[in-house]
Protein backbone atom coordinates (compact mmCIF):
# COMPACT_ATOMS: atom_id res chain seq x y z
CA UNK A 1 0.00 0.00 0.00
CA UNK A 2 1.17 3.22 -1.20
CA UNK A 3 0.30 6.04 1.20
CA UNK A 4 -0.53 9.57 -0.39
CA UNK A 5 -1.00 12.36 0.58
CA UNK A 6 -3.91 14.66 -0.84
CA UNK A 7 -1.91 18.22 -0.82
CA UNK A 8 0.30 16.72 -3.74
CA UNK A 9 -3.01 16.18 -5.79
CA UNK A 10 -3.67 19.95 -4.94
CA UNK A 11 -0.85 20.89 -6.07
CA UNK A 12 -0.58 18.57 -9.22
CA UNK A 13 -3.95 19.77 -10.17
CA UNK A 14 -3.18 23.15 -9.81
CA UNK A 15 -0.23 22.74 -11.88
CA UNK A 16 -1.71 20.98 -14.92
CA UNK A 17 -4.59 23.70 -14.96
CA UNK A 18 -2.18 26.52 -15.23
CA UNK A 19 -0.03 25.23 -17.50
CA UNK A 20 -2.87 23.44 -20.02
CA UNK A 21 -4.76 26.91 -20.31
CA UNK A 22 -1.69 28.83 -21.92
CA UNK A 23 0.04 26.04 -23.65
CA UNK A 24 -1.20 24.20 -26.41
CA UNK A 25 0.07 20.58 -27.30
CA UNK A 26 2.79 20.09 -29.66
CA UNK A 27 -0.05 17.78 -31.35
CA UNK A 28 -2.60 20.35 -31.38
CA UNK A 29 0.11 22.59 -33.22
CA UNK A 30 1.44 20.36 -35.50
CA UNK A 31 -1.81 19.20 -36.36
CA UNK A 32 -2.64 23.09 -37.60
CA UNK A 33 0.75 23.70 -38.96
CA UNK A 34 -0.14 20.98 -41.41
CA UNK A 35 -3.52 22.31 -41.67
CA UNK A 36 -2.22 25.64 -43.37
CA UNK A 37 0.09 23.78 -45.62
CA UNK A 38 -2.90 21.86 -47.11
CA UNK A 39 -5.73 24.56 -46.60
CA UNK A 40 -6.72 25.88 -50.19
CA UNK A 41 -9.03 28.43 -49.13
CA UNK A 42 -6.79 31.75 -49.04
CA UNK A 43 -9.04 32.88 -46.41
CA UNK A 44 -8.72 29.17 -44.34
CA UNK A 45 -5.10 30.16 -44.51
CA UNK A 46 -5.05 33.33 -42.70
CA UNK A 47 -7.68 31.89 -40.05
CA UNK A 48 -5.28 28.96 -39.43
CA UNK A 49 -2.11 31.45 -39.68
CA UNK A 50 -3.89 33.71 -36.98
CA UNK A 51 -4.54 30.66 -34.66
CA UNK A 52 -1.10 29.65 -34.90
CA UNK A 53 -0.32 33.26 -34.19
CA UNK A 54 -2.41 33.54 -31.27
CA UNK A 55 -0.68 29.80 -29.63
CA UNK A 56 2.63 31.83 -30.12
CA UNK A 57 1.75 34.81 -28.29
CA UNK A 58 -0.24 32.81 -25.20
CA UNK A 59 2.85 30.44 -24.66
CA UNK A 60 5.48 33.60 -24.64
CA UNK A 61 3.21 35.86 -22.70
CA UNK A 62 2.31 33.46 -20.42
CA UNK A 63 -1.49 34.33 -21.48
CA UNK A 64 -4.97 32.03 -21.66
CA UNK A 65 -5.08 31.10 -24.92
CA UNK A 66 -9.01 31.54 -25.18
CA UNK A 67 -10.89 34.00 -22.49
CA UNK A 68 -13.13 30.88 -22.26
CA UNK A 69 -10.53 29.30 -19.54
CA UNK A 70 -13.17 26.95 -19.69
CA UNK A 71 -15.16 24.31 -16.58
CA UNK A 72 -12.86 21.77 -15.34
CA UNK A 73 -13.04 18.15 -16.27
CA UNK A 74 -11.03 15.72 -15.08
CA UNK A 75 -10.06 11.95 -15.59
CA UNK A 76 -8.77 10.49 -12.83
CA UNK A 77 -7.55 6.75 -12.45
CA UNK A 78 -6.37 5.75 -9.35
CA UNK A 79 -4.26 2.69 -8.42
CA UNK A 80 -5.74 0.26 -6.14
CA UNK A 81 -2.91 0.20 -3.67
CA UNK A 82 -3.51 3.74 -2.75
CA UNK A 83 -4.02 5.18 0.36
CA UNK A 84 -5.00 8.64 0.36
CA UNK A 85 -4.00 10.51 3.64
CA UNK A 86 -4.91 13.98 4.63
CA UNK A 87 -8.72 14.78 3.03
CA UNK A 88 -10.79 13.74 0.63
CA UNK A 89 -10.12 12.88 -3.09
CA UNK A 90 -12.69 15.09 -4.35
CA UNK A 91 -11.92 17.96 -2.41
CA UNK A 92 -8.58 18.55 -3.06
CA UNK A 93 -9.07 18.50 -6.72
CA UNK A 94 -11.41 20.98 -6.24
CA UNK A 95 -8.95 23.01 -4.14
CA UNK A 96 -6.21 22.80 -6.84
CA UNK A 97 -8.91 23.39 -9.42
CA UNK A 98 -9.84 26.71 -6.92
CA UNK A 99 -6.19 27.92 -6.88
CA UNK A 100 -5.44 27.35 -10.37
CA UNK A 101 -8.22 29.98 -11.24
CA UNK A 102 -7.11 32.43 -8.91
CA UNK A 103 -3.49 32.42 -8.99
CA UNK A 104 -3.38 32.23 -13.39
CA UNK A 105 -6.38 35.07 -13.00
CA UNK A 106 -8.55 32.76 -15.46
CA UNK A 107 -11.69 33.41 -16.02
CA UNK A 108 -14.12 31.61 -13.63
CA UNK A 109 -17.11 30.09 -15.61
CA UNK A 110 -19.20 28.07 -13.22
CA UNK A 111 -22.82 28.71 -11.89
CA UNK A 112 -25.71 27.71 -10.86
CA UNK A 113 -28.00 26.56 -13.81
CA UNK A 114 -31.38 28.33 -12.56
CA UNK A 115 -29.96 31.29 -10.85
CA UNK A 116 -27.11 31.47 -12.68
CA UNK A 117 -25.59 33.19 -10.05
CA UNK A 118 -21.37 32.32 -10.22
CA UNK A 119 -19.98 30.00 -7.93
CA UNK A 120 -16.83 32.39 -8.40
CA UNK A 121 -14.08 30.26 -7.83
CA UNK A 122 -14.71 27.46 -11.20
CA UNK A 123 -15.86 24.96 -8.81
CA UNK A 124 -16.94 22.33 -8.46
CA UNK A 125 -15.24 20.44 -10.90
CA UNK A 126 -16.56 17.40 -13.01
CA UNK A 127 -14.62 14.22 -12.27
CA UNK A 128 -14.79 10.77 -13.29
CA UNK A 129 -13.09 8.26 -11.03
CA UNK A 130 -11.74 5.15 -12.15
CA UNK A 131 -10.06 2.71 -10.02
CA UNK A 132 -7.08 0.75 -11.72
CA UNK A 133 -4.36 -1.95 -10.94
CA UNK A 134 -1.33 -0.40 -9.51
CA UNK A 135 0.27 2.31 -7.02
CA UNK A 136 -0.13 5.24 -9.21
CA UNK A 137 -2.66 8.28 -9.83
CA UNK A 138 -2.83 9.32 -13.17
CA UNK A 139 -4.91 12.73 -13.66
CA UNK A 140 -5.62 14.28 -16.80
CA UNK A 141 -7.03 17.84 -16.74
CA UNK A 142 -9.18 19.21 -19.58
CA UNK A 143 -10.41 22.49 -19.74
CA UNK A 144 -13.72 22.07 -21.56
CA UNK A 145 -15.19 25.68 -23.34
CA UNK A 146 -18.95 26.64 -23.36
CA UNK A 147 -18.96 27.35 -27.05
CA UNK A 148 -17.99 23.63 -28.34
CA UNK A 149 -19.85 22.39 -25.41
CA UNK A 150 -23.24 23.37 -26.21
CA UNK A 151 -22.49 22.27 -29.95
CA UNK A 152 -22.48 18.78 -28.86
CA UNK A 153 -25.40 16.15 -29.16
CA UNK A 154 -26.59 12.63 -27.77
CA UNK A 155 -29.00 10.97 -29.83
CA UNK A 156 -30.14 7.12 -28.90
CA UNK A 157 -30.27 5.40 -31.92
CA UNK A 158 -32.13 2.05 -32.58
CA UNK A 159 -29.97 -1.19 -33.95
CA UNK A 160 -31.06 -1.09 -37.09
CA UNK A 161 -29.72 2.38 -37.73
CA UNK A 162 -26.21 0.50 -37.65
CA UNK A 163 -23.02 2.53 -38.50
CA UNK A 164 -24.74 4.46 -41.65
CA UNK A 165 -27.05 5.77 -38.84
CA UNK A 166 -24.00 6.75 -36.25
CA UNK A 167 -21.80 8.53 -39.56
CA UNK A 168 -25.28 10.36 -40.40
CA UNK A 169 -25.63 11.75 -36.46
CA UNK A 170 -22.00 12.87 -36.41
CA UNK A 171 -21.93 14.67 -39.81
CA UNK A 172 -25.46 16.33 -39.39
CA UNK A 173 -24.14 17.27 -35.93
CA UNK A 174 -21.04 19.21 -37.09
CA UNK A 175 -23.10 20.61 -39.93
CA UNK A 176 -25.88 22.15 -37.55
CA UNK A 177 -22.70 23.74 -35.25
CA UNK A 178 -21.45 25.01 -37.97
CA UNK A 179 -19.13 27.95 -36.98
CA UNK A 180 -20.16 28.34 -33.27
CA UNK A 181 -17.24 25.83 -32.14
CA UNK A 182 -14.71 27.77 -33.33
CA UNK A 183 -13.37 25.08 -36.20
CA UNK A 184 -11.13 23.50 -36.90
CA UNK A 185 -11.98 21.31 -34.36
CA UNK A 186 -11.74 18.10 -32.82
CA UNK A 187 -14.87 15.37 -32.88
CA UNK A 188 -15.10 12.87 -29.93
CA UNK A 189 -17.65 10.09 -30.64
CA UNK A 190 -18.62 8.02 -28.18
CA UNK A 191 -21.00 4.72 -29.14
CA UNK A 192 -22.42 1.76 -26.67
CA UNK A 193 -23.25 1.95 -23.12
CA UNK A 194 -25.98 3.75 -22.05
CA UNK A 195 -27.15 7.48 -22.45
CA UNK A 196 -24.61 8.99 -19.81
CA UNK A 197 -21.50 6.29 -20.85
CA UNK A 198 -21.75 7.57 -23.93
CA UNK A 199 -21.22 10.61 -23.75
CA UNK A 200 -18.51 10.22 -20.87
CA UNK A 201 -16.46 8.34 -23.90
CA UNK A 202 -16.81 10.59 -26.22
CA UNK A 203 -15.67 13.25 -23.87
CA UNK A 204 -12.47 10.51 -22.91
CA UNK A 205 -11.67 10.45 -26.60
CA UNK A 206 -10.97 14.31 -26.91
CA UNK A 207 -8.30 13.32 -24.46
CA UNK A 208 -5.96 11.15 -26.73
CA UNK A 209 -3.04 12.21 -28.96
CA UNK A 210 -4.86 14.20 -32.09
CA UNK A 211 -5.01 12.20 -34.88
CA UNK A 212 -4.24 8.93 -33.15
CA UNK A 213 -6.21 6.16 -34.52
CA UNK A 214 -8.24 3.81 -32.14
CA UNK A 215 -5.81 0.52 -31.22
CA UNK A 216 -8.71 -1.30 -29.72
CA UNK A 217 -10.44 -1.52 -32.81
CA UNK A 218 -9.55 -1.50 -36.48
CA UNK A 219 -13.03 -0.99 -37.47
CA UNK A 220 -12.95 2.11 -35.27
CA UNK A 221 -9.73 3.45 -36.62
CA UNK A 222 -11.38 3.17 -40.25
CA UNK A 223 -14.65 4.59 -38.89
CA UNK A 224 -12.30 7.58 -37.30
CA UNK A 225 -11.31 8.44 -40.87
CA UNK A 226 -14.28 8.18 -42.74
CA UNK A 227 -16.09 10.23 -40.50
CA UNK A 228 -12.95 12.78 -40.96
CA UNK A 229 -13.28 12.70 -44.45
CA UNK A 230 -16.82 13.12 -44.84
CA UNK A 231 -16.54 16.59 -42.15
CA UNK A 232 -13.81 18.04 -44.15
CA UNK A 233 -15.86 18.26 -47.44
CA UNK A 234 -18.75 20.36 -45.39
CA UNK A 235 -17.29 23.52 -46.66
CA UNK A 236 -17.23 25.14 -43.22
CA UNK A 237 -13.68 25.59 -42.86
CA UNK A 238 -11.87 27.70 -40.33
CA UNK A 239 -13.87 29.68 -38.23
CA UNK A 240 -16.70 28.77 -40.69
CA UNK A 241 -14.95 31.22 -43.73
CA UNK A 242 -15.40 27.97 -46.02
CA UNK A 243 -12.14 25.69 -47.07
CA UNK A 244 -11.00 22.10 -46.29
CA UNK A 245 -10.44 22.06 -42.46
CA UNK A 246 -13.20 21.22 -40.94
CA UNK A 247 -11.68 19.33 -38.32
CA UNK A 248 -8.72 17.97 -37.48
CA UNK A 249 -9.53 14.67 -36.00
CA UNK A 250 -12.16 12.07 -35.06
CA UNK A 251 -11.35 9.80 -32.05
CA UNK A 252 -14.20 7.41 -31.62
CA UNK A 253 -14.68 5.04 -28.18
CA UNK A 254 -16.76 2.05 -28.13
CA UNK A 255 -18.13 0.08 -25.25
CA UNK A 256 -21.08 -2.72 -25.26
CA UNK A 257 -24.26 -1.56 -25.03
CA UNK A 258 -28.01 -3.08 -24.26
CA UNK A 259 -29.39 -5.10 -27.62
CA UNK A 260 -32.34 -2.65 -28.01
CA UNK A 261 -30.42 0.59 -28.01
CA UNK A 262 -27.39 1.91 -30.15
CA UNK A 263 -26.44 5.56 -27.69
CA UNK A 264 -24.24 7.80 -29.69
CA UNK A 265 -22.49 11.06 -28.57
CA UNK A 266 -20.61 13.76 -29.95
CA UNK A 267 -18.60 15.86 -28.30
CA UNK A 268 -17.26 18.48 -30.32
CA UNK A 269 -13.67 20.73 -29.13
CA UNK A 270 -12.51 23.92 -30.67
CA UNK A 271 -9.60 23.80 -31.64
CA UNK A 272 -8.03 25.29 -28.74
CA UNK A 273 -7.58 21.07 -27.60
CA UNK A 274 -6.33 22.00 -24.07
CA UNK A 275 -5.58 19.05 -22.10
CA UNK A 276 -2.52 17.58 -19.77
CA UNK A 277 -1.57 14.84 -17.57
CA UNK A 278 0.35 14.23 -14.82
CA UNK A 279 1.40 10.58 -12.57
CA UNK A 280 1.51 10.78 -9.20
Amino acid sequence: MRKISVNVITETVRDLFLETSRILGDDVIGALAEARVSEESELGRWVLEKIIENIEVARNESLPLCQDTGLAVLFVQVGQDVHLTGGNLNDSIDQGVREAYRDGYLRKSVCDPLSRENTGDNTPAVIHTEIVEGDRIRIVAMPKGGGSENMSTVKMLTPSDGVEGIIKQVIETVRQAGPNPCPPTIVGVGIGGTMETSAILAKKALARTLGSPNGNDPRLAALESTLLNKINTLGIGPQGYGGATTALAVHVEMMPCHIASLPVAVNIQCHVARHKEAVI
